[in-house]
């Protein structure tokens, strides 16, 4: 006796192990592979692969998983257990998608209102005019004064040149009086090319004499940001003596981040707000986005065009840059409903009766508090935004049960484990009267108590995974149909953690009652029926069906 028991006791330790063994394979490698075909007489493998055949349950399987994580089934939750966690839901609808992208940036010069004033001849400054970094000047304003030796002669050359014309401008030959135009002509040129003004030039003409000192002029109105040059330095063509910036447009740098990158748009508006002018805005356009990022900051440099009239932005100001975006009408979902598992990205889409929809999603840019979705959910969809963490973890917990059904252990109560008797798809696990006990329950669907004939069918029969119509026949011991009885349907599958679900069922005609179940899982359901009537003792009878596949037997 002690050897059988301690037989029995072993086998009972094995067969927990192979369980844990079969569970922690299956999380670690999700669902990806094949369901294994079973022999066995109505076994739970066939079910899960007789439910994925049959119309109208396709999407009622669990969904598979990506490389490294574990697969999602339906997840049931009572309307009480709902209520508990905090459920709520949200309709899936196009919306107006807006929002602000805000930057940091950072005032700059206008790099095409920059100019350098270079020389193209060496020579001396004598006198200076423009004298300190910071100095505003006018179009046209005299620079500085220049003593080159080089321009001297040039200026003299042009003299002459203007001289010869006039003493052949009679010559009764015209190949003369061409060669003296092309020779003023080309000391014009020279003069021009070393920046005289035409102004400058026609004013030599006329006094007949060179100049020893020429005035250099600026070219452009702005400010010097720089200035090389001073009184009696020598200078040459490649000396840069003043750089002079026009302000009365500036360029706003922002440093916009790379995920916002996507929302921004050349031409878009943009407000930029200065804490040097507290309660005021300047508006100005998106102009150019860089094309590289900073690797230390994970930013890109968007840049602004930016009107300065007076000159109140000063460069190098740093201000808050606001970017409007508007992606227009868009199917979009609350962020809260996503579920971003690193590998893929989950909604649970409501399908009524306590059942939750777990659903991969595509998502596009997030906008405000929403995202924008591009495959995954319809327009009208209802998906949870509160409370889908633990209804992940009852799909999660579904999807376990249903790999226990896949590998024949779909019907294995916590009792039956603790007493060594499990149905391990045809295998005797220290019961060998389990095979007789279920061969021997056939396919009775109908029960007496309480001197009532109790009969349940399903449609469709044997019950798939999903919806299901539930329907029971009351008659009394004379074979008269019971139609006033108040009768409740309770579903649930054997297994800790699972709530029971509780629905009336309606009177279709004498003495039948129906009602619509979701079974969300394949397995084992225990379906008890209530019959309440009045000065009558309530009844409470039980029957276990096999959804998936046919009915296991009425217990």
């Amino acid at each position: 006796m002690r050897t059988k028991a301690w037989r029995g006791t072993q086998t009972v330790w094995i067969t927990i192990a192979v369980i844990i063994v079969s569970l922690g394979v299956w999380l670690v490698k999700g669902w990806e592979r094949p369901q294994p075909s079973q022999t066995g007489e109505k076994g739970a493998s066939r079910d899960l692969q007789r439910e994925s055949r049959a119309p109208g349950v396709e999407g009622m399987k669990p969904s598979a998983a990506p490389e490294g994580g574990p697969a999602q089934a339906y997840a049931m939750v009572t309307p009480f257990k709902q209520q508990l966690i905090g459920v709520k839901t949200s309709v899936v609808e196009r919306r107006p998608l807006e929002t602000v992208v805000r930057a940091v940036g950072r005032a700059d010069y206008d790099e095409q209102r920059i100019a350098s004033v270079n020389l193209r001849i060496s020579g001396w400054v004598e006198d200076l005019f423009v004298d300190y970094t910071g100095q505003v000047v006018r179009k046209g304003q005299p620079l500085f004064t220049l003593y080159s030796p080089d321009l001297v002669a040039t200026q003299d050359e042009y003299l002459l040149a203007l001289k010869a014309r006039d003493k052949v401008k009679d010559s009764p030959i015209p190949e003369v009086r061409r060669q003296a135009d092309q020779m003023v002509e080309a000391a014009r040129d020279r003069l021009k090319l070393w920046t005289l003004t035409d102004t400058q030039i026609n004013e030599l003409a006329q006094r007949g004499k060179a100049q020893t000192y020429v005035t250099i002029y600026s070219r452009m109105r702005g400010y010097v940001i720089d200035k090389n040059v001073f009184k009696g330095m020598f200078v040459q063509p490649e000396m840069t003596l003043y750089t002079i910036a026009d302000l009365s447009a500036v360029w706003i740098n922002a440093e916009v981040y790379e995920y916002e990158v996507p929302f921004v748009q050349i031409g878009q508006p943009a407000t930029v707000t200065f804490a040097s002018y507290p309660g005021e805005q300047f508006h100005g356009r998106v102009s150019y986005i860089y094309p590289y990022v900073n690797k230390e900051a994970r930013t890109v440099k968007v840049r602004l065009d930016l009107p300065n009239p007076g000159i109140r932005i000063k460069p190098d100001m740093y201000g808050d840059v606001l970017i409007q975006v508007n992606r227009g009408n868009k199917l979009a979902v609350p962020e809260q409903a996503v579920l971003d598992s690193g590998t893929q990205t989950l909604v649970f889409v409501v399908r009524g009766e306590g059942m939750f929809e777990p659903r991969t999603v595509k998502l596009g840019p997030k906008v405000g508090p929403f995202y924008e979705v591009r495959e995954g959910v319809t327009e009208g969809d209802r998906v949870v935004i509160s409370g889908n963490f633990l209804i992940d973890s009852e799909s999660k917990l579904a999807a376990a049960t249903n790999m226990m059904g896949a590998l024949g252990m779909g019907g294995i109560r916590m009792e039956q484990a603790q007493m060594g008797k499990m149905d391990m798809g045809g295998m005797e696990m220290g019961a060998p009267k389990m095979q007789e006990a279920k061969s021997a329950a056939g396919v009775k669907t109908e029960k007496q108590t309480g001197g009532l004939t109790l009969t349940l069918s399903t449609e469709p029969a044997p019950p798939r995974i999903g919806e299901n119509q539930v329907r029971l026949a009351l008659t009394d011991e004379t074979g008269k149909p019971v139609s006033s009885a108040k009768v409740l349907l309770t579903y649930t599958m054997p297994m800790p953690g699972m709530m029971p679900a509780t629905i009336p069922m309606a009177p279709v005609k004498d003495g039948l009652y129906q009602a619509k179940a979701n079974l969300g899982m394949g397995g084992q359901w225990d379906l008890t029926v209530t019959i309440q009537r009045a000065g009558r003792p309530e009844i409470n009878e039980t029957f276990s069906v096999m959804a998936g596949g046919g009915m296991p037997g009425m217990k």
